[in-house]
């Protein structure tokens, strides 16, 4: 307890005379190198990598999966659609089938 009292004390004259030391915050973006970034690689050697040839390779793979599942669900709308216009017309035939005969 006594030390406590002694620290506090003594904390108000130490921070008066030792200079503030603060780290300066550095703002300044990371520098990346060249495909660091994720963006393609220059031409040469690099193109003809086999591992960069095969990620490209599954990359148009994933691509065209999604694409065709997508156009799959589009052409079942499209089909959904098209069986509810018919179901639409042979109600709209049927009234004016309804309707002459009155």
């Amino acid at each position: 307890m006594i030390r406590q009292s002694i620290v506090q004390s003594i904390r108000p004259t130490l921070r008066s005379t030792l200079p503030s030391v603060r780290r300066a915050i550095s703002i300044t973006p990371a520098r990346a190198a060249e495909g660091d970034t994720g963006a393609p690689k220059s031409g040469g050697a690099a193109q003809g990598d086999a591992f960069s040839k095969r990620e490209q390779a599954d990359e148009n793979y994933y691509v065209r999966q999604r694409e065709m599942e997508k156009l799959k669900a589009l052409k079942d709308k499209i089909g959904e659609h098209q069986k509810h216009l018919e179901e639409l017309d042979k109600h709209v035939s049927e009234q004016m089938a309804g309707s002459a005969k009155k």
